[in-house]
C-alpha cells in the first residue's frame, strides 16, 4: 500500500518570510520582525478562532494580522501598500529543496497531498505561482471542517479524505504545533527544521523523525 504524504504548506514547502523583499521598500530594516510578527499572529488568530469556533477563512487571519502587526510596529501603511502585502502572499516562494524532494517521492510508492489552513483556492493558486501543483493528487483543506490545525478532526478529515490511516499517513510540517496535532491524531509526522535555532515544543509528543532537510525525506521514511 503507498504512503500518504500530507505536506503543510505555509512555512513548510512555502517560505512565508518571502514577503521581507516586498516589506523592506515600505518598513525597511523592521522587514524581517515585520514579517515574523506578521506570521506569528495569522496563527495565533487561527487557534483563537478555532477554539471560539468563530471560523473564518484564513484569508481573513492573515489580512487581519496585517492590520494588528501595523498598529504594533506603528507603522500606517496605506490600503495599496497592505494590498501589495497580501498579494504577495499568494505567490510566496518554495524553499530551494522542495522541487527535488516533490520530484524525489513523486512514484507508485507514495501519494502525495497538499494539507493546509489556507483555502483550497488559495492553496491552489500558490501552488500554481510555485509551478509545484502538479506533484499533488489534491488539496485538503480545513476549510471543510470549517476549523484549524491542530484540531483533531482537522487530521482526521484528511485522513477520510485520502483514505489512508495512522500507519500509513505521514505529516511533513515545519510548524510543531502541526507535528504535535498529526501525532496525537494518531498520524506519523516529520517535523522539519529548518533552522538550528527552531525550537520544538517540549510536550513529550515527539515527531517520529526529524530532518533539516526535505532531501532526505523519501529514504528516511522508506527506512523508518
Amino acid at each position: 500500500m503507498p504512503i500518504t504524504l500530507a505536506f503543510d504548506i505555509y512555512g513548510t514547502l512555502l517560505d512565508t518570510q518571502g514577503v521581507v523583499n516586498v516589506l523592506e521598500k515600505m518598513v525597511g530594516n523592521e522587514a524581517t520582525q515585520f514579517a515574523q510578527t506578521w506570521r506569528n499572529k495569522q496563527l495565533e488568530y487561527s487557534f483563537r478562532r478555532g477554539l471560539m469556533k468563530k471560523y473564518q477563512q484564513f484569508s481573513v487571519c492573515i489580512n487581519d494580522s496585517l492590520e494588528y502587526t501595523c498598529a504594533f510596529y506603528k507603522i500606517p501603511l496605506t490600503a495599496e501598500q497592505k494590498k501589495i502585502l497580501l498579494d504577495a502572499y499568494l505567490e510566496l516562494p518554495p524553499f530551494n529543496d522542495v522541487k527535488e524532494c516533490l520530484k524525489s517521492v513523486n512514484s507508485s510508492e507514495f501519494k502525495l497531498y497538499a494539507f493546509s489552513n489556507g483555502s483550497k483556492d488559495v492553496i491552489e493558486n500558490l501552488l500554481g505561482a510555485a509551478d509545484i501543483q502538479d506533484f499533488f493528487i489534491d488539496i485538503i483543506s480545513v476549510d471543510d471542517v470549517k476549523s484549524f490545525k491542530p484540531d483533531p478532526a482537522v487530521y482526521q478529515h484528511f485522513m477520510k479524505t485520502s483514505g489512508s490511516h495512522g500507519d500509513n499517513a505521514w505529516l511533513i510540517s515545519s510548524n510543531p504545533f502541526d507535528v504535535i496535532g498529526a501525532i496525537s491524531a494518531g498520524m506519523r509526522s516529520v517535523w522539519i527544521q529548518r533552522s538550528k535555532e527552531a525550537i520544538y515544543d517540549p510536550w513529550g509528543i515527539e515527531p517520529t523523525t526529524t530532518l533539516s532537510t526535505l532531501l532526505d525525506l523519501k529514504e528516511n521514511i522508506l527506512n523508518y
